[in-house]
């Protein structure tokens, strides 16, 4: 198994997910968790063309966020 490169490429898929076994967290959780963050906080579609997806495919990230400027003021009650 081969660990960083020294010319600065990327770990090997391999590597990473046994750096990971011993937590149980699969890296496709992790790359998950960050496009969520990245969609969710820059525009969907800019992040979509910086990773070479399909806009249709970042708006999966956006299930669950709310844009507070956009729902109704709530008055005390």
């Amino acid at each position: 198994m081969s660990g960083p490169s020294q010319e600065g490429s990327p770990s090997s898929a391999a590597y990473v997910s046994h750096l990971l076994d011993s937590c149980g967290i699969p890296p496709r959780a992790l790359r998950c968790t960050r496009l969520a963050n990245l969609v969710n906080t820059i525009d969907p579609k800019l992040v979509a063309a910086a990773f070479g997806m399909n806009p249709e495919g970042v708006m999966f990230y956006l299930a669950d966020h709310v844009d507070d400027s956009r729902l109704p003021m709530q008055h005390g009650s």
